[in-house]
């Protein structure tokens, strides 16, 4: 008897385009899994996907994309503690998949993000998917923050969960493949001196030693995959072929190996 498998995509920005190209080569391998959890960009497509939005239509939605596109500067970014809104973001993610609740998606799915007052990561399975999928993207001084559900105050679950493989447990899945498209560190990135670049580099910093702990316990992980994007910056929408490209490499190397896990 087949065991259950769940696919955690981790949070990345850019990077996160290899996840589209991951999945289509499990879909082309015949493996669809039966749980998905997400972080941040991973949050984003793993909703698309569990909504029934094809890998293809991602690739040819997501290679057209520019920072523009789905991003728009607030006015008064001190008033709405962030720079940017995410409204051009939701209204693509609405033309994919429309307006759908957790419980209409085909693929069970959940999403995390990181609640401000509570100081601690949270899950998102219930309510507008769109809504949690962009709470769980809100990259703190970026975007504004997040109400979603009873949180007032929700952003990015890369800060306390970039790669959520414990919730697939709870979920129910058996076997667990974890995709972190970040990896390690790129050490020798160092801000600008621009304010923005300080604090994406911190947050950086936070959840790489975060992760890279997480991924020597191999907590509850049957397999824990990283594609080599090399040097990709993930706060530059360039490159994203490549980063399709390496994400389904990554894919069509390891299907064998997740169908076994599966059996």
């Amino acid at each position: 008897m087949k065991k259950t498998l769940g696919i955690a995509l981790g949070a990345g920005g850019a990077r996160g385009i290899a996840h589209i190209g991951f999945l289509a080569a499990l879909e082309e391998a015949g493996i669809r899994p039966d749980f998905v959890t997400g972080c941040s960009m991973g949050a984003i497509v793993g909703a698309l996907y569990c909504a029934g939005v094809s890998p293809l239509a991602m690739k040819e939605r997501a290679l057209s994309l520019k920072l523009s596109d789905i991003t728009a500067l607030n006015l008064s970014p001190f008033k709405m503690n962030g720079l940017m809104r995410m409204k051009k973001a939701r209204k693509i993610m609405s033309e994919l998949m429309g307006e759908k609740d957790f419980s209409q998606l085909e693929i069970p799915f959940a999403c995390v993000a990181t609640d401000l007052v509570g100081g601690k990561a949270v899950l998102l399975n219930e309510g507008s998917v769109i809504d949690a999928a962009l709470a769980s993207s809100s990259i703190p001084g970026v975007f504004t923050p997040a109400c979603f559900g009873e949180y007032d105050l929700l952003v990015d679950g890369c800060i306390t969960e970039r790669v959520p493989t414990r919730e697939l447990y709870g979920m129910g899945a058996e076997i667990i493949v974890a995709v972190d498209v970040l990896g390690d560190l790129i050490t020798d990135r160092m801000p600008t001196g621009q304010l923005l670049n300080t604090v994406l580099r911190v947050i950086d910093i936070m959840d790489t030693r975060a992760t890279r702990h997480k991924r020597l316990l191999r907590d509850h992980v049957s397999l824990w995959l990283e594609p080599d994007l090399g040097d990709m910056d993930q706060y530059k929408f360039k490159d994203l072929p490549f980063a399709y490209e390496r994400g389904y490499r990554l894919g069509k190397k390891k299907a064998e190996k997740i169908k076994h896990l599966v059996g």
